[in-house]
């Protein structure tokens, strides 16, 4: 049941950020665009209702109440870099917007974007578990709760092992190959002013 309401959760998700989107620039209502984009964290909030009431009520602690958590503290993370993500294609799409920002490719700007998708990164962990540990602690029972506290071993591999982009790139850092510009495409202007 619980698994299900996460993938419901994914899904709607994006539904109510399209809906928000297509909302603002298809039907150029801007108010009522940005009032949907608002509600896109309300489904953390059904989510993390539904489990603490699972646990609440008597169910033992398993993996899809850790995923759930989990789910919570990367969406709480990266939600907004996503709906900007879409924000900006849907835009240029169909608004006339400027290009959509890529990726530094490297140099310095490429370092510190990774450091700051794995700040990203440490933000979510940190959120998914404090949310595992008031679980356990709403709960109060250490036998039902014993699949949580596994998870946050598992969150912190996950952060340990992503914690090797930004090193790399920063004892390593990519460079330009012969030929191409000085300047990283990423960090040039967008729209107009940008020259070719």
């Amino acid at each position: 049941m619980l698994l299900a309401l996460i993938v419901a959760c994914e899904i709607g998700f994006w539904l109510i950020l399209l809906a928000g989107l297509a909302t603002r620039y298809l039907l150029r209502r801007r108010r009522l665009g940005a009032a949907l984009l608002i509600c896109v964290p309300l489904v953390d909030v059904v989510l993390l209702t539904a489990t603490v009431m699972d646990l609440r009520g008597g169910g033992a602690a398993n993996f899809t109440h850790g995923l759930s958590a989990a789910y919570l503290g990367y969406s709480v993370a990266f939600g907004h870099s996503m709906i900007r993500w879409a924000d900006e294609r849907f835009a240029h799409r169909f608004a006339g917007g400027p290009p959509p920002r890529r990726k530094p490719e490297y140099g310095r700007a490429r370092v510190v974007y990774e450091w700051k998708e794995f700040a990203k990164a440490a933000a979510a962990t940190a959120v998914a578990c404090g949310v595992l540990l008031a679980m356990v602690a709403v709960v109060g029972d250490p036998e039902r709760t014993e699949a949580l506290l596994g998870w946050t071993l598992r969150l912190l591999m996950v952060l340990a092992i992503w914690s090797l982009w930004p090193i790399t790139h920063t004892l390593w850092p990519n460079r330009p190959k012969p030929g191409q510009a000085d300047q990283d495409p990423a960090s040039a202007p967008a729209g107009p002013a940008r020259r070719r």
